[in-house]
């Protein structure tokens, strides 16, 4: 598992690259990590640019935050099927 405090300590201002196992990436400026101690559960990134497998560009955005953690699944929070 990726060491994940890195992305505070020594990544912040730095420009990085996530890349996930369908092969897309989002890349950005780290602009700071949350909570300010402790696991690190969202970046902010700026100038942010996210591609799809092949490397091609999807969005664009000035700023965004993302998980920076493997997501365990998904489920319905509304509407049909949600859990009340």
């Amino acid at each position: 598992m990726p060491n994940y405090e890195r992305l505070r300590a020594e990544y912040t201002s730095r420009r990085i690259s996530l890349d996930f196992d369908t092969g897309a990436r989002i890349t950005g400026y780290v602009a700071s990590a949350k909570p300010p101690s402790g696991p690190v559960l969202v970046l902010n990134l700026t100038k942010a640019k996210i591609y799809d497998g092949q490397g091609r560009l999807l969005e664009e955005h000035e700023a965004l935050s993302v998980v920076p953690n493997a997501l365990m699944g998904f489920r319905v929070a509304d509407g049909p099927g949600a859990r009340e």
